[in-house]
């Protein structure tokens, strides 16, 4: 049987590869909102209906056209909400919308079954949901473990007198900094442990920064009736201007944009909450901070209760796999939810590992054949043509097609040829010098994955994006090219990405590997197979 599949978030398309593979599958449409991941989506897939938005999406059109849809797959961003990072000046991320319109999707579509994946960490109990004010009489969202959250709006030592009217005032008055100038401020504060960078994006930016500190200055208010926040700004626009005529010193200036950042950190984190109309219970300062006082839920209790609940109730089943018992040559895990229409009357079991530990495909089970050939350092849209290879590693002969695309690596500058020459095998950043550390503002903090030499006889870690984590080929003192990265998370060298570089390299490493996937389809159609419908 013939299941029509349509695919939310699908990216560049390895949930689709992989179910695609099966033989069982035909897509009849996908959502996917990243220009780039669509062209490459497009020149893989036969398919005539690509939404670049799935909240706009019309169901019933859909229907209409298509007829039901059987399955559907995807895996909605989903950051929550932690409240365990108190530096960020966000609070509600944008992608929350996008799980519960795949959850709304899943109502309009009444699908027989659906696969959901995430990264593994959702769930840890830190990805919660706001409570909103739409859920504050919905007796599912009531019936969840709420949790009472302490957003910091002011730290103490900054807060002040009447602080959230003086902030509510400024909001409904519309002042609050441009974005340009809010982004520019906040990356020369974060410089703050680095002067040398300081001064560099100073000078770079120096003219505009200039004119919009001047405007800061020409208020023709009395001092009277200014409020913290124009008093701050000010302070702020005449340290800026000090220094740079060699009249303040450095920790003057950083402590005044401190000031005023942490006051625009607080109209931002207000203006999202009221935007994303959350429901805050009260305001309050506690030990001298002002804090907001709000209610969220785990993100996988709601997705459990949702989905379990209404009209087309499902059973589902959840686990973490790792791509590595399915044949990919990393170890990535992503946590995969399944369900089965309850009127169907099955519950379905994830598959079995196909590869024991001890069995683990490795990378040069993926791209010793890549090793002779030289990669491109800028975009190309010639392919090279691959001679047959009888005694490759079985993995490579599945991979390897008769024309390879996307080899293709960023150019090497003399710092980052040091670091690549001086790690071995299995070592990263930490393992080097310090004098090939200098070029990073606080190398404590560096994660382990950067500048990572890969292993070949292992399987390496979670593929992400190679290019910005500088992971290194296992001999050659180069970076791990487009195609290698895609050889890693399974894709065939017939399956070509499109757009810039960097774009290319990070829809490789949000990628759900097809090999994986593919796993999940074959379980979950022979189950569907079992069944009347």
């Amino acid at each position: 049987m013939i299941y029509k599949v349509i695919d939310l978030f699908a990216g560049a398309g390895g949930l689709s590869l992989g179910f695609k593979q099966t033989g069982k599958v035909e897509i009849v449409a996908a959502a996917e909102n990243n220009p780039n991941a669509r062209k490459t989506y497009l020149r893989n897939f036969s398919i005539d209906r690509l939404y670049s938005d799935v909240r706009l999406i019309d169901f019933n059109e859909l229907t209409d056209s298509v007829g039901s849809v059987d399955v559907v797959i995807g895996g909605p961003p989903c950051q929550g909400f932690s409240n365990a990072n108190r530096q960020h000046s966000t609070v509600v991320c944008m992608n929350n919308s996008l799980v519960k319109a795949y959850v709304h999707a899943i109502y309009e579509l009444r699908p027989k079954a659906f696969v959901m994946e995430n990264v593994s960490m959702l769930r840890s109990k830190v990805h919660r949901f706001f409570l909103e004010e739409k859920d504050i009489h919905d007796p599912m969202i009531a019936n969840l473990d709420l949790t009472e959250d302490k957003l910091e709006l002011l730290p103490a030592g900054v807060n002040f007198n009447n602080s959230i009217e003086v902030l509510k005032a400024t909001l409904s008055k519309g002042l609050i900094w441009e974005d340009w100038f809010y982004k520019l401020i906040n990356l020369l504060y974060r410089y703050r442990i680095n002067q040398k960078k300081f001064n560099t994006s100073l000078e770079k930016n120096k003219n505009k920064l200039l004119r919009q500190l001047n405007k800061m200055l020409q208020s023709d208010a009395e001092e009277s009736l200014l409020s913290e926040l124009d008093r701050a700004d000010a302070n702020m626009a005449r340290a800026f201007i000090e220094y740079l005529e060699g009249g303040s010193c450095f920790e003057h200036v950083i402590k005044k944009i401190e000031v005023s950042v942490l006051f625009q950190r607080a109209l931002l984190k207000l203006l999202e909450l009221t935007q994303n109309e959350i429901h805050v219970f009260e305001f309050r300062v506690e030990n001298g901070t002002l804090i907001a006082i709000v209610k969220s839920y785990s993100v996988l209790d709601y997705l459990r209760t949702v989905f379990r609940t209404g009209s087309c109730g499902y059973l589902i089943n959840e686990a973490i796999v790792n791509s590595a018992d399915f044949g990919a040559p990393q170890k990535r895990e992503r946590f995969i939810i399944v369900g089965i229409r309850k009127d169907l009357s099955q519950t379905y079991k994830f598959p079995e590992p196909k590869f024991k530990e001890s069995e683990y495909r490795t990378v040069y089970d993926a791209i010793s054949d890549l090793q002779e050939i030289t990669p491109a350092t800028s975009l190309t849209k010639q392919s090279i043509k691959l001679l047959p290879k009888p005694n490759a590693p079985e993995l490579i002969k599945e991979l390897r097609g008769k024309f390879l695309f996307n080899h293709i690596v960023t150019a090497t500058r003399a710092t980052a040829l040091e670091r690549f020459k001086a790690l071995k095998a299995g070592e990263n950043f930490h393992d080097l010098s310090p004098e090939l550390k200098t070029t990073y503002s606080n190398v404590e903090r560096t994660q382990n994955t950067i500048y990572m030499r890969l292993k070949y006889d292992e399987a390496s870690g979670t593929v992400v994006n190679v290019r910005k984590s500088m992971w290194i080929h296992p001999v050659l003192d180069r970076a791990i090219s487009i195609r290698e990265a895609a050889r890693l998370q399974t894709f065939p060298d017939s399956f070509v990405f499109e757009g810039t570089k960097d774009s290319q390299y990070q829809q490789v490493g949000n990628a759900v590997p097809p090999f994986l996937a593919k796993a999940i389809a074959e379980s979950l159609f022979s189950l569907l197979d079992k069944t009347n419908f």
